[in-house]
């Protein structure tokens, strides 16, 4: 009730001072959640890629110690097709590697996201629930120099919530 209150205060001081600058703390606020929410989305997709090379992996390993002229089912499509081992370990390698170069591309999309939202977060001062004050002046002061130094930190940093 005192949120609600509050944010309709707000509302009528921006639209009441004329010309101001800036999104309303609302705007800040859901803009954050919303960039929050894509990195979050990002790194749930490459875990679910890194669980399918996994998988990946451990077909490949059981059908190199087979004989190549052996059947063996794949699934393409939702169609179980037949193929022999010789057919199918190449198309499996193949796609492990493709895999691995989306989860690459997806590791450098969340390190810029992190970094986004690090700068997001130092230019509007928002501060997360929880946080101290004095453990929120130490965070972004090492949040600083994270981003300063180098980009696997920052996106690392910004992660885990």
């Amino acid at each position: 009730m005192a949120a609600n209150s509050s944010s309709t205060g707000s509302k009528s001081s921006n639209s009441g001072g004329g010309k101001q600058s800036g999104p309303s703390a609302e705007q800040v606020v859901a803009t954050f959640q919303r960039m929050r929410q894509e990195q979050r989305s990002m790194a749930s997709k490459a875990a679910e890629l890194e669980m399918e090379i996994n998988e990946h992996s451990l077909v490949i390993d059981t059908l190199k110690e087979v004989d190549p002229s052996r059947k063996c089912f794949r699934l393409v499509g939702g169609v179980l097709v037949e193929r022999t081992v010789k057919e199918v370990l190449p198309a499996l390698e193949n796609n492990k590697e493709q895999i691995s170069k989306i989860i690459e591309s997806i590791n450098t999309q969340m390190q810029s996201k992190g970094r986004e939202l690090t700068e997001y977060r130092e230019r509007y001062n928002i501060r997360l629930v929880g946080e101290g004050e004095a453990e929120t002046q130490g965070q972004s002061a090492a949040a600083s120099r994270d981003s300063e130094g180098g980009a696997s930190k920052s996106g690392a940093g910004v992660l885990v919530s």
